[in-house]
């Protein structure tokens, strides 16, 4: 049965009627405020702050590798990862090996695997065609065994509203009032890096384990872990990250001999 427009109208005491500018603010809502570090927690040292400089790599391949190498170039890819899961919309470059080998020496391997850079890719390094400029979070790095030289590096773009997937380094702290330290317990180090998912505002360079009220036999677990509570752990709450061991009684009868 067709009802005419002014019975439907009566029929629906509570329909309202939105303003256009109402309308927008539903279809595009506030952007929200940006994360930022808290007090208590580490943040990155500005003093350690670098643009890497690259150039585009129209190919692939080993051949081209090996090329890119022997010119003191490395071979890159940044990879687009907005949501911290998948890969997608690759750019070739080539990054300064002297330039990775110094900041992997200087930082430490986690350490720039965990850490945010500014990346400009020109047209050559000495060019001031600048072709992008983006913000990356180193995501692998293949060292060759034995001397520790750099062969390839792979980055991932960072931009604020990113997910990204982190082993972040650890730092212990505390060591010297430890009690089980001061009984003559060691520390057994079991974990160096823990996988959080972060947003790229916020990646910690580290995270702090406090082990100055650690006595003989107790552990501290991921869990345990003090960390923005924008974090999430991607590992198991209950696994341990450090343990103080005691000594053996076979090392204490030696020592009372």
């Amino acid at each position: 049965m067709y009802l005419p427009r002014h019975i439907f109208t009566k029929l629906s005491p509570h329909r309202r009627h939105f303003s256009q500018s109402a309308a927008a603010a539903v279809l595009h809502p506030p952007e929200p405020e940006p994360l930022t570090y808290l007090d208590g927690f580490p943040r990155p040292d500005p003093k350690h702050d670098e643009t890497i400089f690259a150039v585009p790599r129209a190919d692939s391949g080993k051949n081209i590798s090996a090329k890119e190498r022997r010119a003191g170039r490395l071979p890159s890819i940044i990879f687009e990862q907005e949501d911290g899961q998948h890969g997608g919309n690759k750019r070739l470059i080539s990054v300064r090996t002297d330039q990775i080998r110094k900041l992997v020496n200087h930082l430490g391997r986690s350490f720039f695997l965990s850490r945010l850079f500014h990346l400009e890719v020109r047209a050559q390094f000495d060019s001031d065609d600048v072709v992008e400029s983006v913000r990356v979070l180193p995501r692998h790095i293949h060292l060759k065994a034995g001397t520790d030289a750099p062969l390839n590096v792979t980055f991932i773009r960072a931009p604020s509203r990113a997910l990204l997937k982190v082993n972040v380094p650890l730092v212990f702290i505390g060591d010297d009032v430890s009690p089980g330290l001061k009984k003559g317990a060691s520390l057994n180090t079991i974990k160096r890096t823990v996988k959080f998912l972060c947003p790229a505002d916020i990646i910690p360079p580290y995270i702090d384990v406090d082990l100055s009220e650690l006595d003989v036999g107790q552990k501290i677990v991921m869990g345990d872990l003090k960390v923005h509570p924008a974090l999430k752990l991607l590992q198991s709450k209950d696994e341990a990250v450090c343990k103080i061991m005691g000594q053996r009684v076979s090392e204490i009868q030696k020592k009372s001999k």
